[in-house]
């Protein structure tokens, strides 16, 4: 379900394996409920404690390839030069580098269980970077329950970026139905 950062799996991709869906449902008879989510700030703030936990609880990693990435994290700091000073250096907790192959991984490492959020509420997913789309086809007649899952599903997703130290940009939320 994920898009981006992956050879072959561009936005365009993206876009096209969810508009299949959509005109397969059409096909169907069947209407198509989708929101769009992007989240603000994510790669910059990941919770380094929570990443380490997951990495090895939900993924297996441990022993050495744990401790270096422990390192890796732990090593990152920053220094802002404003007014013609220069700072002490400031040790970094949360983020990983936007930009880098590392830091995109551990990035959609950090949130794959959004997967499972859907997946318990009954939507399709897409997912590109940090852009979230949970979709779901229902009969026509069914619209108004399927809105107000998709609201629920949303709920539980902002629940559980919230518990993640993430946040949704609720400027960017659209809905589409």
């Amino acid at each position: 379900m994920q898009s981006g950062y992956r050879k072959y799996h561009s936005t365009e991709k993206a876009l096209l394996r969810v508009m299949s869906d959509v005109y397969a449902a059409a096909d169907e008879r069947r209407v198509t409920l989708l929101a769009l989510l992007d989240l603000s700030a994510a790669f910059h703030c990941v919770d380094h404690d929570i990443l380490l936990r997951r990495l090895g609880l939900a993924f297996g990693i441990e022993g050495s390839a744990l401790a270096w990435l422990s390192s890796i994290l732990s090593a990152r700091t920053r220094r802002v030069y404003y007014l013609g000073q220069l700072p002490e250096v400031c040790h970094l907790l949360f983020g990983v580098l936007q930009g880098s192959v590392l830091g995109l991984l551990l990035f959609l490492l950090y949130v794959a269980e959004v997967a499972k959020v859907l997946a318990v509420h009954g939507f399709k997913g897409r997912f590109y970077a940090d852009d979230t789309q949970p979709y779901i086809s229902v009969p026509a007649a069914y619209a108004v329950d399927a809105a107000l899952r998709l609201s629920d599903c949303i709920v539980s997703i902002e629940s559980w970026m919230s518990s993640h130290r993430l946040k949704m940009n609720p400027t960017r939320l659209s809905y589409c139905g």
